[in-house]
């Protein structure tokens, strides 16, 4: 569930974007879409895959600071 105000933020994050303005309804659907998919996608790195991950750079050359 999103608030009103994170409903009125999207809003002006699109409008600001595209240049149109969407209704609550609109806002509402695409901020529900948006949010399900970033659960689906987003998987926090553990300590061990990112120690791997820095063994790797360490190895290639392409471990920045």
């Amino acid at each position: 569930m999103l608030s009103d105000e994170q409903i009125k933020t999207y809003q002006t994050l699109y409008k600001n974007r595209f240049g149109k303005e969407i209704s609550r309804e609109q806002a509402y659907e695409q901020g529900v879409k948006l949010l399900r998919l970033i659960e689906l996608i987003y998987k926090p790195m553990t300590e061990e895959e990112f120690q791997k991950l820095q063994e790797r750079r360490k190895e290639t050359g392409d471990l920045k600071t």
